[in-house]
C-alpha cells in the first residue's frame, strides 16, 4: 500500500508544510503548562494551538467536541486536502484511528463531574466524548466518509497494530482507501504518572541518542495517512511490510533507520541491540515531545525523507559511539527506511518504508 498523503497537527503547527518545517528548522521550546501535581504549579509540555489551524469553518462545526476529537479531525482532514483526491464521497473509505490513552482527558473530567455534581447532573457531552470511538465518528460525520470505522487502543504499537489491521483492509477490498492515523493527547493524570515514573529531561531537551540517561517532555500530536494501491504524483512512498512481533527482515540493510525513541520508556538503551553501525540513524521525538503514539510522527518524517530525498538532522547535536547518527540535512539517495519502536519488555516493532517507482 501507498501513502498518498498526510496530515499533521502538533505543537509547531498543523499540516505536513509545518511538521517538514520543523524537520529543517529544529524544535521549538515547550509550553508552560498547569500542573495540579506540581509544587510551583507549572510544567513544561508540547501541546497543540488549534491558531494553526487555517480552516476554522471546520472546527466550528465541531465545537462540542474534545481536543483529542477536534485533533484527530484536522489531521485526517489535512491528510486528504494533501493528497490531491478531491472527491470520495463515491469511494469506500475506511477509517483507523490508533491511540495509546484515548480521551482520557475528557474521561476524567467526566468523572470529576460525577464527584462534583453527582450521575444525574453530570454533563452528557463529556460522557459522549469519552467513548472511545467518538474522535473516529467526529472525522467520519465531518468529512463525509461512509466506510468501515475502528478504533484501536493499545499502551505501545497501536499505531502499528492498526496498519497491519489496514494493510489487510486494502488487500481484502473491504475499502477503496484507507484514512489511518494516530492521536494522544497531554492531561494533567498523564503529566503526573509520568513525571514519576519516567524521566523527565532535567535540561528541557528531549535527547533521543542518550541511552540510559532519560529525557522525557510530555507531548500531544495528532498525525494521519490517506493510504491506497493507487500511485499518483503527490504519493511519497510505499508501505512494504509491518511487523509487531517477529521482523524477518531484521537483518536486512537499509538506507536509514528511524527510532521512536522518545523518553517513553526507563531506559532507551533497549534500542541499541536493533541498530547498526553501519546503518545511519535518526529520531525527532523532540520536535513534538514525548508520546506512546510519537512513532507515526516518525514514520510521517520518514515518508517525507523518501519523497523529498532528502535526509533531516536529528534534533540536537547527538553523537553516541558506533551510530552513524544524522546530524545534517542533505539531499540523500534513500530508498528503503525501518520505523522501529521498542516496548519496555524490548519487544520491538517495525515498519519498513520503500521508494515508489517512477509515475507513468
Amino acid at each position: 500500500m501507498n501513502i498518498l498523503g498526510i496530515g499533521t497537527i502538533f505543537s509547531q503547527g498543523s499540516g505536513i508544510d509545518a511538521l517538514e518545517s520543523a524537520l529543517e528548522n529544529g524544535p521549538l521550546q515547550p509550553a508552560d503548562v498547569d500542573a495540579l501535581y506540581g509544587a510551583d504549579g507549572k510544567r513544561k509540555a508540547f501541546t497543540v494551538d488549534f491558531d494553526s489551524v487555517p480552516d476554522k469553518g471546520m472546527l466550528k462545526k465541531i465545537r462540542r467536541a474534545d481536543k483529542l476529537s477536534k485533533m484527530s479531525v484536522v489531521a485526517a482532514a489535512a491528510a486528504v486536502t494533501d493528497s490531491g483526491i478531491t472527491d470520495l464521497s463515491d469511494k469506500r473509505v475506511g477509517i483507523i484511528l490508533s491511540t495509546a490513552f484515548g480521551a482520557h482527558v475528557t474521561t476524567f473530567e467526566f468523572l470529576d463531574g460525577i464527584i462534583d455534581y453527582g450521575e444525574k447532573n453530570v454533563s452528557p457531552t463529556s460522557f459522549s466524548n469519552s467513548v472511545h470511538n467518538a474522535a473516529a465518528s467526529y472525522i467520519s460525520t465531518s468529512l463525509d466518509i461512509k466506510g468501515p470505522t475502528l478504533t484501536v487502543a493499545r499502551f505501545r504499537f497501536s499505531f502499528q497494530s492498526a496498519l497491519e489491521l489496514g494493510k489487510s483492509w486494502l488487500e481484502q477490498g473491504r475499502c477503496d482507501y484507507l484514512l489511518l492515523g494516530a492521536v494522544d493527547q497531554y492531561g494533567d493524570v498523564l503529566g503526573y504518572v509520568s513525571e514519576n515514573k519516567l524521566n523527565p529531561a532535567l535540561e528541557g531537551e528531549i535527547k533521543p541518542f542518550s541511552f540510559g540517561q532519560g529525557g522525557h517532555i510530555p507531548g500531544e500530536c495528532s498525525v494521519f495517512f490517506l493510504l491506497g494501491h493507487e500511485l499518483t504524483s503527490s504519493s511519497y512512498c510505499s508501505i512494504d511490510g509491518v511487523y509487531t512481533a517477529h521482523d524477518p527482515n531484521s537483518a536486512e540493510k537499509v538506507n536509514l533507520n528511524v527510532l521512536s525513541a522518545d523518553g517513553m520508556l526507563k531506559d532507551e538503551s533497549l534500542y541499541l541491540q536493533h541498530l547498526s553501525p553501519e546503518i545511519s540513524v535518526a529520531a525527532y521525538s523532540p520536535l513534538f515531545g514525548s508520546i506512546m503514539t510519537g512513532g507515526a510522527m516518525n514514520i510521517a518524517a520518514a515518508a517525507l525523507t523518501i519523497k523529498k530525498q532528502q535526509t533531516y538532522a536529528s534534533p540536537g547535536n547527538s553523537a553516541f559511539p558506533g551510530l552513524k547518527i544524522v546530524n545534517a540535512s542533505e539531499p540523500s539517495t534513500i530508498s528503503t527506511i525501518r520505523c522501529i519502536d521498542v516496548n519496555c519488555r524490548g519487544e520491538c516493532a517495525t515498519v519498513y518504508l520503500g521508494r515508489l517507482r517512477d509515475i507513468t
